[in-house]
């Protein structure tokens, strides 16, 4: 039987998954950060995103629902409410919504994610039924992209900044938010996955979670990219430009 990497070992082939395989590398990112996107194009993206968002407090409830450990769920819970909101304080769902008035959609229209592409919905679900069905330790482990999260915020907020008229205090407050709340989370959830993965099957188990879930991110760009980029052949009931914004942008 293999014997175990180190700790140390093991942390870095985590983070060289999220080198090679994080969607930061993704093509479409690349234009968004470089002002290479046009306006509906930022919108797809903005529609399309809000499928992850909302779906990660559902996510993350799941996985609570495993933790028998009440600390565990304490140091959980916090993840829900940065994303919820609680009594009196805005989440990140509806930070992201104010990106996506800012952008010129009526946001009952993003939240209700009637045009949301079919490829996104399904990766996303597929996400959640990995964290519910999938051992605990792995869903931890599939969590660990905020490993990486920092950076590619940085670098949306410079570039969207630098490059659209709607970027702001205001519509990029969900990014600002999450530079501070990322790697609180992500301390937690790397010393939970060093801890328990402490066989090589357990190790190997959770890299491949790791590798899932950067496989989630990269297929919801993929799916925006080709309805949207190239060859930009929405599906069926996708978003069409111009469908689902306020009045002051649909006839201003």
């Amino acid at each position: 039987m293999s014997q175990p990497m180190s700790r140390e070992a093991f942390e870095a082939k985590l983070r060289a998954i999220g080198d090679a395989r994080y969607h930061d590398k993704h093509p479409f990112h690349g234009m968004l950060h470089g002002g290479d996107c046009t306006q509906d194009q930022v919108r797809a993206w903005v529609l399309n995103r809000y499928c992850y968002q909302a779906a990660i407090p559902r996510k993350d409830a799941a996985l609570m629902s495993r933790c028998e450990e009440i600390e565990m769920r304490r140091a959980w819970r916090s993840r829900i409410e940065d994303h919820d909101g609680s009594a009196g304080e805005e989440g990140g769902i509806a930070r992201w919504l104010r990106l996506a008035e800012a952008v010129g959609f009526d946001r009952r229209y993003v939240a209700s994610m009637t045009g949301a592409l079919p490829a996104c919905k399904f990766a996303v679900e597929a996400y959640v039924r990995f964290v519910r069905d999938a051992t605990l330790l792995e869903a931890v482990a599939s969590s660990l992209t905020e490993l990486f999260a920092p950076k590619i915020h940085r670098d949306r907020i410079a570039g969207l900044l630098r490059h659209y008229e709607f970027a702001d205090e205001n519509s990029l407050a969900y990014f600002r938010t999450r530079l501070d709340q990322a790697p609180k989370d992500v301390a937690f959830g790397l010393a939970y996955v060093l801890e328990h993965a402490d066989t090589a099957e357990k190790q190997e188990a959770a890299a491949a979670a790791l590798i899932f879930k950067t496989d989630v991110l990269w297929a919801q760009l993929d799916a925006i990219y080709g309805a949207y980029v190239s060859p930009g052949v929405p599906p069926p009931g996708a978003w069409a430009p111009g469908e689902g914004l306020k009045d002051v942008d649909r006839h201003g």
